[in-house]
């Protein structure tokens, strides 16, 4: 009877919207102060996850999903890399260039192509050019889990190894296209993973006239940061460029404003002081 009175007595202290157990009004309180910032913010928490993967996924120059190579170790080096190759139409017309500057380059290869003119993949590298992977069939490797990833990178170290003698140690996803797999499975197989600081969409390109200004960062960055590195001792880094000397979709696609586009800024940026080197020289220490 008296636990009764007592329980009666503890009820009518209790306000008639609390409930036993439930936390002191002041608690109430601060959480009901709470909750518009806790209603407007979690729609926004999903939005912002999605940002920050897509952020990693395809952002040059993101390291989220794993350490890439996106710059060169000194201003005076720049790297001229081209995706989607061998290309028969153009690829030897730009060797012959590449020769013309004394400018070596790197070339991420297609698989599937490279095994269509492998006479063509042989020469690249025994003209001192580095042959890197992109993939046997270039599908974006965002949506592919780790056995896919590797399965494409090991069919396309066969063709580059069938070639050339030895595989490839760079590697170039397709599209710059990343997920949290992708890197660690480029690693597992003794590959680092190669981005850039200039991608200028020459697979649009319908004439040299839409390329060339597309390009014209690389002049205008090299004149800054040697200039600031002249007068302050400030150590920078230089460029690394993403062309294409082929497609992924067939051999023999035009990319010959790519070829003229290169015909114009090659002298220019050798007259700036720039030296043409591979992705091996770019990274390669002491930086010069």
């Amino acid at each position: 009877m008296e636990a009764r009175q007592t329980l009666s007595r503890s009820a009518r202290l209790r306000p008639r919207n609390s409930l036993p157990g439930s936390p002191p009004e002041s608690w109430r309180a601060r959480m009901d102060a709470m909750n518009p910032w806790l209603i407007a913010a979690a729609p926004a928490l999903p939005a912002a996850a999605a940002g920050l993967v897509a952020y990693g996924a395809v952002h040059p120059r993101s390291q989220l999903f794993g350490r890439t190579i996106c710059r060169t170790n000194s201003p005076r080096k720049l790297a001229l890399t081209f995706d989607d190759g061998p290309n028969p139409k153009i690829t030897p017309k730009l060797l012959d260039l590449l020769d013309r500057y004394k400018a070596r380059a790197t070339f991420f290869i297609i698989g599937k192509h490279a095994r269509e003119c492998p006479e063509l993949l042989k020469e690249t590298a025994a003209r001192g050019h580095v042959v890197g992977n992109h993939t046997d069939a270039h599908p974006n490797l965002f949506w592919l889990k780790t056995d896919q990833i590797t399965v494409e990178l090991r069919c396309c170290d066969f063709s580059i190894k069938t070639a050339t003698g030895s595989p490839a140690k760079w590697f170039r996803p397709p599209f710059g296209f990343r997920n949290p797999w992708v890197i660690p499975a480029a690693h597992a197989l003794g590959k680092r993973v190669v981005m850039w600081t200039l991608i200028p969409g020459d697979w649009r390109a319908t004439s040299s006239e839409w390329l060339i200004p597309r390009i014209a960062p690389i002049a205008a960055r090299a004149q800054r940061r040697l200039a600031s590195g002249a007068s302050h001792g400030v150590a920078a880094t230089g460029d690394i460029l993403c062309l294409h000397d082929g497609s992924h979709r067939q051999l023999n696609a035009d990319r010959l404003p790519t070829l003229a586009a290169l015909e114009h800024w090659l002298p220019r940026w050798r007259d700036l002081g720039l030296e043409f080197v591979t992705i091996d020289e770019a990274v390669r220490t002491p930086a010069v």
